[in-house]
């Protein structure tokens, strides 16, 4: 019964993914001949047009909090709570002034749609829990970083499925923290309700907080074990902040 509910919900990413398919030939051929530069502006236009337009389709009423933090270019690392699938598009509505791409779990790969558009927007699978499999998808996401693009990576490795924010992994911060880039946390909170709560597609309120950006070239082993507790404690207060909001405007 929930697949026929959420057969409304995938027609209308299908047509928008039809619409968008002539990105797939020009990022490619930007890709082939070594244009990083016109790649990335090409992914930027893509997503950022995309996911708009898929929060406006699915009913998402956005409300966005620091979007003057949001830095001009990249590369960056954003780190953000992961609440539901929802939070891609979330973030490609949010962040429309320079590319990105996601270090997400291998599962990915075979969904429809996204499982096709992830890799040519520069982002990196992670296989299972083998922490192997781990240091190389870190390890391949430090080489697009050190090309220019920047990625957008959910530290607890997995959806919560509701407000609470599960435990970071602490491997998940070498992403910015090797190639010495800044990190832009981010909270956000309501994706949940636009899936994982029911199991169909529903439109519901999501909040994202943009907190400025954290700088880490050059800084110690020490600096940096506090510099992830300092994320860590700012994502979570700034995702139960948000929560309360949404509580109290109900």
């Amino acid at each position: 019964m929930k697949i026929i509910r959420n057969i409304p919900a995938a027609s209308k990413v299908l047509v928008d993914v039809v619409r968008y398919n002539k990105y797939k030939s020009l990022i490619d051929n930007a890709k082939a001949s070594g244009d990083k530069e016109e790649e990335r502006r090409l992914i930027l236009e893509a997503t950022s047009t995309f996911g708009p337009k898929i929060m406006e389709q699915f009913g998402c009423d956005l409300h966005v909090y620091g979007e003057g933090n949001i830095p001009e270019n990249g590369p960056v690392v954003i780190m953000l709570n992961h609440q539901s699938y929802a939070d891609i598009p979330v973030m490609f509505a949010v962040f429309r002034k320079f590319q990105f791409g996601f270090i997400a779990k291998q599962y990915l790969a075979k969904a429809p749609i996204l499982g096709q558009w992830m890799p040519r927007i520069r982002s990196v699978f992670i296989g299972g829990d083998d922490p192997r499999d781990s240091l190389k998808a870190i390890n391949k996401g430090i080489e697009y970083i050190n090309e220019g693009f920047s990625l957008a990576i959910c530290p607890e490795g997995t959806r919560s499925k509701g407000p609470t924010v599960g435990p970071f992994m602490k491997g998940a911060f070498k992403l910015a923290t090797k190639p010495g880039v800044p990190i832009i946390p981010v909270a956000l909170n309501g994706t949940y309700h636009m899936f994982e709560e029911t199991g169909v597609v529903s439109p519901a309120r999501v909040d994202v907080k943009i907190y400025p950006a954290i700088p880490t070239a050059g800084i110690s082993r020490k600096e940096e074990k506090e510099l992830i507790d300092q994320i860590e404690t700012t994502i979570r207060t700034g995702v139960e902040e948000l929560h309360a909001l949404q509580s109290e405007s109900v």
